[in-house]
């Protein structure tokens, strides 16, 4: 186990920072909470910035490549330093207040076939700039070792349920949906499919706006039986889980023949198909789905998966989690489990061998330590 250098009792709480961009590059969220790796004791502030423009493109430039060019790796790092000051600074807090920072990254390429991931970002200069130890590259191990490298929120997940009773399913909706299966000690986890990705790509392409704001363009288009079917008709969705994907594995050429609203109104509807075909990989059916993502701020597509699940479905802030702040909570969550030594996965939730620990320190130098903003 390695020992935080401002922990002088290994089972305390520690307070941490979680920072996380996703497969949906709309910006990062940050979170503060206080964990001991298995509990979580204290829900401390948060905050949300969207990526401007011109770096958003730059960044969905780098999908499905290997690398990023040093410049693109050292400013997108900086912006992550610059949230974590801001946060600091806007709550009285200083880096001597916390304990640990989880820097997931950006995932820019996913291929565990072939036992490769790619996020980027600097951990050490993140360490240098904020003076807060960095545990970064939590899913290189999992992956090394067969694993799928994702969900990586399950166990998170796990904690804050242990009240909430069984079978329970929670439904993340970023850029790829991936579901968390809960029942008692039972936890099964898996990448169902899209989920905003690809209508948000489709709408980009012919509005220029980044999204469809709650669904109303797909909400006013026919959907394309044939088109769906031929999208469904993909091996991913037969394949036992564990599995993950990466955000771009489905070809949709197919739905390049259509309008700008049916379009929407058939992506829309894959996704929620896709749910519909994971219950089939479920021990049980779930009593309940709790959903967390942009997907759930969607009113269309929260009544096509309701349809698609035949059980109550309602948003995580039904049960008082923070649906926006709840992946960048639990990568601070993951940060002190990897600090103590503890799983960050399981068989059951990426198909790892065994349970694995992951996840690399950089410590922060107090000689190096400069501001950000």
């Amino acid at each position: 186990m390695v020992q935080n250098k401002r922990d002088n009792d290994p089972n305390r709480p520690l307070t941490a920072i979680g920072l996380m961009s996703g497969t949906s590059l709309d910006g990062i969220d940050a979170a503060l909470i206080k964990t001991d790796g298995i509990g979580v004791f204290e829900h401390g502030p948060v905050s949300s910035t969207p990526y401007q423009t011109g770096f958003r493109n730059k960044l969905r430039a780098c999908l499905g490549h290997q690398t990023a060019t040093p410049a693109l790796i050292s400013d997108f790092t900086q912006i992550h330093c610059e949230i974590v000051q801001n946060l600091l600074n806007e709550n009285g807090l200083g880096a001597s207040d916390v304990d640990l920072i989880g820097f997931h990254g950006q995932t820019i390429f996913h291929d565990p076939a072939n036992r490769l991931t790619v996020q980027i970002g600097d951990g050490q200069q993140m360490a240098d700039l904020t003076g807060i130890d960095i545990i970064a590259g939590f899913r290189m191990e999992d992956v090394a070792a067969g694993g799928e490298g994702a969900p990586f929120a399950p166990l998170y997940h796990r904690a804050l349920s242990h009240e909430l009773g069984g079978p329970l399913a929670v439904l993340n909706l970023g850029g790829v949906g991936n579901v968390t299966y809960l029942n008692g000690d039972d936890v099964l986890a898996f990448d169902t499919g899209p989920a905003n990705a690809l209508v948000d790509d489709w709408v980009l392409r012919h509005t220029g706006q980044t999204y469809d704001a709650e669904g109303r363009i797909a909400a006013t288009g026919t959907v394309d039986e044939t088109v769906l079917a031929q999208l469904m008709d993909h091996p991913y969705f037969d394949i036992v889980p564990p599995k993950s994907l990466d955000r771009d594995q489905f070809p949709t050429a197919v739905v390049d023949g259509l309008t700008l609203e049916d379009g929407a109104a058939t992506l829309l509807r894959f996704t929620s198909e896709s749910i519909r075909k994971s219950l089939g990989h479920l021990p049980t059916a779930p009593k309940r789905w709790l959903l967390t993502g942009g997907g759930r701020k969607n009113p269309e597509l929260i009544r096509l998966i309701a349809e698609a699940v035949a059980a109550p479905v309602a948003p995580v802030e039904d049960v008082g989690w923070r649906g926006d702040d709840l992946e960048a909570e639990a990568f601070a969550f993951l940060a002190v489990r990897s600090l103590k030594g503890l799983p960050l996965s399981l068989p059951k939730t990426t198909g790892v061998p065994k349970p694995m620990t992951g996840g690399t320190l950089f410590s922060a130098s107090p000689s190096q330590m400069s501001s950000v903003v």
